[in-house]
């Protein structure tokens, strides 16, 4: 039995011809570039993150640059973040000049340890970055407290979260300063390429933004600032209003999904006889059903390089999120960090593994998933000492 890791056939075969006519009605319209279908679509991502405006963009690493340069923040200025996330938060920062100061992650969540952000504050620290990994919201009060106290501002990466909600059913990217998403393809909300959006409820933070999208001309032509060409396309937007219809029922077959996994591993055994480790949803009601929307299913796993052979050999998609550490990265060896600076995101990095999360996933395929995992353990028994 195939199963990959994600199925985008699965998602768009039931949409196709709303796409289509969503695609055909901006082709006949010829508005390509900020029409209507990409203010409609900021509305509506905006309501939807409980934020009062949205600036679609290019991208979600775009998202956070744009962000990062709308405060201001450049040479010699340095960004609190994660060494644990995909390569975008930590190179929007570089990209400025500015300098990301890393914090070790939370071992149960993976996002950033407020614990160990008062430590690394400087008179140069501007921002801090949390990042909301794997569907999971970062532990914001204590992240709001530090930068209330300290006058930093907050720069929430959700680019794998649009829709997750902390404690309080805040939704990820309303809580801080600014929120930056991401519509890769692969994302929970996923256009046919590129994407993103920076989300906010400064009203001046909004128009800089989007000053800055064009060039960072206003009017046209006239510019008192030096922007980018980080605009989102209408054929995406329009792309978008479509699946946004569907996001919430495909974050509950994601959910779905997670607690029937959890299911099947504890009826397995695996858990006691591996030492495998299930993705823990911090934050949980039974009233809300956002709380963690599951971008990813990542376990921990023993032997986790040949666990993942394994299932590739067995027709099964999984992927590592992330082999190495920003500080591990040779682009960043300049920041002065060594092996053993963040042991928690160096231990992410050599026993996490992903697995099928996506909304189509039929149950018989996660049950072939479990017990493809478990012949392995069965084969390769894990001693107290792995």
């Amino acid at each position: 039995m195939g199963i990959p890791l994600l199925d985008l056939h699965a998602q768009h075969g039931p949409i196709h011809d709303e796409i289509l006519k969503a695609l055909d009605q901006t082709l006949r319209s010829q508005a390509f570039i900020l029409g209507p279908e990409v203010n409609r679509l900021e509305e509506s991502v905006a309501a939807y993150s409980q934020s009062y405006f949205g600036i679609g963009v290019s991208s979600g690493t775009d998202a956070l640059l744009v962000a990062l340069m709308a405060l201001g923040i450049g040479h010699g200025d340095e960004v609190i973040t994660t060494p644990y996330s995909f390569f975008a938060t930590a190179g929007a920062i570089v990209r400025l000049g500015a300098k990301p100061v890393l914090v070790d992650i939370d071992p149960v969540t993976y996002n950033l340890n407020p614990d160990n952000i008062e430590a690394a504050i400087t008179g140069r620290t501007r921002a801090i970055l949390p990042v909301h990994l794997y569907g999971q919201c970062a532990d914001m009060n204590p992240v709001l407290r530090i930068a209330t106290e300290y006058g930093l501002k907050i720069i929430e990466d959700g680019a794998q979260a649009i829709g997750a909600e902390y404690v309080d059913g805040r939704r990820v990217c309303s809580i801080g300063t600014v929120g930056c998403l991401s519509f890769f393809p692969s994302k929970n909300l996923g256009a046919l390429g590129d994407g993103g959006m920076v989300v906010t409820s400064d009203p001046e933070l909004a128009d800089r933004i989007r000053v800055l999208r064009v060039h960072g001309g206003k009017p046209k032509y006239h510019h008192r600032v030096v922007g980018g060409n980080f605009r989102l396309d209408t054929i995406q937007a329009a792309v978008l209003n479509v699946k946004l219809n569907y996001l919430d029922a495909w974050t509950r077959r994601r959910q779905d999904n997670a607690r029937r996994y959890e299911e099947l591993f504890a009826s397995s055994g695996l858990l006691e006889r591996s030492g495998l480790g299930l993705p823990e949803a911090v934050y949980r009601s039974s009233g809300v059903a956002h709380y963690h929307i599951y971008n990813q299913f990542v376990i921990r796993a023993p032997r986790r390089d040949q666990l993942m052979a394994f299932l590739k050999g067995e027709g099964i998609g999984t992927e590592v999120y992330y082999p190495v550490p920003f500080h591990l990265q040779d682009c960043f060896r300049t920041l002065g960090y060594r092996q053993g600076d963040f042991p928690e995101a160096e231990r992410a990095a050599v026993e996490t593994l992903a697995l099928p999360i996506y909304p189509e996933l039929e149950a018989d395929q996660q049950a072939a998933v479990v017990n493809s995992i478990a012949r392995f353990y069965a084969a390769h028994p894990v001693s107290q000492k792995n």
